[in-house]
């Protein structure tokens, strides 16, 4: 697979204000105290139960203005979510639509103004720059590359592989998206009770081998039992939602 870039679609949270930073750090399970201008992290914007709002990637544009991407069709549920604890907090929030472009290279390279994407191995950029062209140097892919390439860096999606009825230790991302030592924040108490003690969930993503018949909802088979069920395919590999043991 070489490189190539697809336009993908954003829902964007603009947060705003002198109480941004530390708002934002009370909610979501990344350190935002600690992002530089130009940072960005993944992170999970959850529920008190420890259950799954929505997965974010937090921007520090300035230390006053962050800007949170995600999945499209998740940003009025998360701005909500966001609300519903901002009491005496100088900050605003505004939400938007975009189109960015997604940008997958072979070997990790430095694309300038652009933010990393998934895993953050240098193979994988996202950049909010619809209209500029890239010329020759990195040529237009389909959505096909794109799930592929994405399967192959094992990543899963809001809305796609990860839902609201989960919980972080069941998505394969909690070593990219929760920090352990940043303090409080809504949904805190499961996700630290789950690692410190080292509790497998009932069911977890896991990425297999894809047969040729396999489809979005087909279900996994072990021993003549259903074990799990396909959440996305891509290339010769597909995310699956395995019960444990399995």
């Amino acid at each position: 697979m070489s490189a190539f870039f697809v336009p993908i679609e954003r829902d964007v949270i603009t947060v705003t204000g002198p109480d941004a930073k530390t708002y934002l750090h009370s909610q979501v399970s990344q350190d935002v105290n600690s992002l530089e201008i130009g940072d960005s992290r993944y992170a999970f914007l959850l529920q008190p139960t420890g259950k799954i709002d929505v997965v974010v990637r937090i921007t520090c544009a300035t230390h006053d203005r962050y800007v949170l991407d995600m999945e499209p069709g998740f940003g009025e549920a998360a701005l909500a979510r966001l609300n519903r604890f901002k009491i005496r907090v100088r900050a605003d929030m505004e939400l938007s639509g975009q189109v960015w472009r997604a940008i997958r290279t072979t070997e990790p390279v430095r694309i300038e103004g652009a933010l990393r994407a998934w895993s953050g191995d240098g193979r994988a950029w996202d950049v909010f720059a619809p209209n500029v062209g890239l010329g020759e140097t990195i040529p237009p892919g389909t959505m096909e590359d794109y799930d592929a390439f994405r399967l192959e860096c094992e990543w899963p999606l809001m809305g796609q592989d990860i839902s609201t009825d989960m919980v972080p230790a069941e998505t394969g991302i909690v070593e990219h998206a929760v920090s352990f030592t940043k303090g409080c924040y809504p949904g805190q108490e499961l996700v630290e009770r789950m690692d410190s003690r080292k509790a497998t969930p009932p069911r977890q993503l896991r990425v297999i081998e894809r047969s040729p018949e396999m489809v979005v909802g087909s279900e996994v088979v072990r021993d003549g039992a259903v074990v799990g069920v396909v959440t996305s395919v891509g290339g010769h590999r597909a995310f699956a939602l395995v019960k444990r043991g399995a």
